[in-house]
């Protein structure tokens, strides 16, 4: 029996599994294709999976990759999980068994690292301070050259105006950890996209501040979601930043 896993978490949160060996089914959610999902018992974790075929490899398109997210949402009410990568199979239960047993204690130190912790997503979007592209004249050595130039100095105001940004934020929602990314839309205008690992207490307190940074932060399009599943934090351990342009 092949699987299709959605996400570790943690077996103490199944009463279900307290006498059981064996995977048992998870009531009430579906997996991909409508099949059902179960609990798998794995020592002190539970993997959530459902069964998989060989022709399911074929179906693994937008939609699946919407329920996969929905089942990994919904085990996340119950409790702290790691999702596995969309697509992630497994050919039997030994190759299921061996797979957690060899990751056991990188899965339960992320499990304590990240207990009562949710994601939050934002994104930002402002004007590019430096929106004009000069054509660059290939014909003309010294114009080629200015232009080259003025392109990277372009890029180092960008990456700077990014850094800054994200800085502020930074300050304004004191995120455990956070992940972010900054890139040139093809509208002209930059986008960062943020991801801030918070505890689940304080969601309200940084839904609140994000009311006050959209009123503070005119010059800025501001997006919020979640709380979700901590995604971006699941294999990371310090803040992550990357900028492009």
């Amino acid at each position: 029996m092949a699987w299709y896993a959605y996400c570790v978490a943690e077996r103490q949160a199944f009463p279900e599994l307290c006498r059981h060996r064996r995977p048992m089914p998870l009531t009430n959610v579906s997996g991909l294709f409508g099949n059902q999902t179960f609990l798998f018992p794995a020592s002190d974790l539970a993997v959530i999976v459902s069964e998989h075929s060989p022709e399911d490899t074929a179906r693994l398109d937008q939609q699946a990759a919407k329920d996969h997210a929905r089942v990994v949402a919904d085990c996340f009410k119950l409790s702290t999980v790691l999702p596995f990568r969309f697509g992630t199979t497994f050919q039997d239960d030994d190759a299921l068994r061996r797979s957690v047993r060899s990751n056991q204690r990188h899965f339960q130190a992320n499990v304590e690292r990240l207990r009562g912790k949710a994601e939050m997503h934002l994104k930002v979007l402002v004007d590019d301070i430096c929106p004009g592209n000069s054509a660059r004249d290939m014909t003309v050595g010294q114009q080629y050259l200015t232009s080259l130039r003025e392109s990277a100095s372009r890029q180092r105001e960008r990456q700077s105006k990014a850094r800054a940004l994200s800085i502020q934020m930074h300050r304004m929602f004191l995120p455990l950890a956070e992940e972010i990314t900054c890139k040139r839309m093809d509208t002209g205008k930059m986008l960062l996209d943020i991801a801030h690992l918070i505890d689940n207490k304080t969601v309200e307190r940084y839904q609140n501040k994000y009311t006050s940074a959209t009123l503070e932060l005119k010059d800025c399009r501001m997006q919020l979601s979640g709380p979700w599943p901590p995604y971006h934090f699941v294999h990371r351990t310090t803040p992550q930043h990357q900028h492009s342009a």
